[in-house]
């Protein structure tokens, strides 16, 4: 039997997309309307964001682990989260889980090396770009990374959270991640991580200009990997 999966979620808007992509694509390894046992908890993305804005990491934290053991009880084998900004709270609670995780930005950097990938720019909340998530990941893999300048953190960040976690898709922040996205290109960058998991209901591989590593989907397609195999996808 599959092992079931345990979804920590944060906003609404990319873990529907992951949850959609793990029942979706679970009929490429089990067959026909076929995807292993899936289990969601979601606290508010209202406390969430209430701890982040005042940097209580460890509060963020034991909303994940309060949900982990939500989800432990209910029979999950194994956890994720289709957040890439409260990754950073993990190291606050990882050893008190009782569950083990995918980590988000270990899914992506691995993906990143399996194309051949050098360099990748970075996108997503401007907690998350200005953290260390993903450059421990990256270089940790020998990939080199270019993260957004000051005012794109900002004009990104609004973009995600005033609009893509409400559901609202305009043009005009397609363009906006389009230019960054260029820039990126013209300073060496071969790749862009979606490092939102919102931010792929408006960007991927037809409209970028560069190939996208989309975080929402790798973490999803892993998590079904070690569902059906029982092994973490780069052991």
């Amino acid at each position: 039997m599959p092992q079931h999966i345990g979804i920590v979620a944060c906003s609404a808007e990319g873990a529907a997309l992951c949850y959609r992509t793990i029942c979706v694509e679970g009929s490429h390894f089990l067959g026909p309307h076929a995807h292993p046992e899936v289990s969601m908890h979601t606290y508010s993305l209202a406390e969430h964001v209430q701890c982040i804005a005042r940097g209580d990491w460890q509060g963020v934290g034991e909303l994940m682990l309060s949900s982990a053991e939500k989800l432990a009880k209910i029979g999950a084998d194994f956890l994720i989260c289709p957040d890439n900004t409260i990754h950073q709270a993990l190291p606050y609670i990882e050893s008190r889980s009782p569950l083990p995780w995918l980590h988000i930005a270990e899914v992506v950097a691995a993906q990143a090396v399996e194309r051949g990938f050098r360099c990748v720019g970075l996108t997503g909340t401007r907690w998350l770009v200005d953290s260390e998530v993903y450059p421990e990941k990256l270089t940790a893999r020998r990939l080199r990374y270019v993260r957004p300048n000051a005012a794109e953190r900002e004009e990104i960040n609004r973009i995600i959270m005033d609009e893509l976690v409400y559901g609202i898709r305009k043009p005009e922040a397609v363009a906006y991640f389009q230019s960054v996205i260029g820039r990126m290109k013209d300073e060496g960058c071969d790749a862009v991580v979606l490092g939102c998991t919102e931010i792929p209901l408006i960007m991927n591989d037809l409209n970028s200009p560069l190939p996208t590593l989309d975080s929402t989907r790798l973490l999803a397609q892993a998590a079904l990997r070690r569902a059906v195999q029982g092994a973490a996808p780069d052991a």
